[in-house]
């Protein structure tokens, strides 16, 4: 592969590195123009659920379930994104095999 030992322990550092960055990040999903808005943190822990009051409908609460449901796919979904740029950044493109990374 053309790595040597002192190449892999920056490499392994940077990845820790990149690894305690994201999991002290936030992402924002939001769903329904913004009357759901979830954040999470690298480690796809809620953070923080806010919601516009005039999201919420007594008579509707399934709409509503799948507005938060929305909303966190949306946040989850850029967690995901943020984890595979680090790992390019890392590897160069080098494609490892899966459980390889985060």
């Amino acid at each position: 592969m053309g790595f040597n030992m002192k190449d892999l322990q920056k490499m392994q550092a940077k990845m820790m590195k990149l690894q305690d960055d994201l999991q002290n990040s936030t992402f924002e999903g939001a769903s329904g123009g913004g009357a759901v808005t979830m954040t999470i943190n690298g480690k796809f822990e809620v953070t923080a659920v806010k919601l516009n009051p005039e999201a919420v409908d007594p008579e509707d609460v399934g709409m509503l379930e799948d507005l938060i449901l929305t909303a966190f796919q949306d946040a989850y979904g850029k967690v995901t994104e943020a984890q595979a740029q680090m790992m390019q950044q890392i590897t160069g493109g080098l494609k490892l095999p899966p459980g390889m990374g985060f």
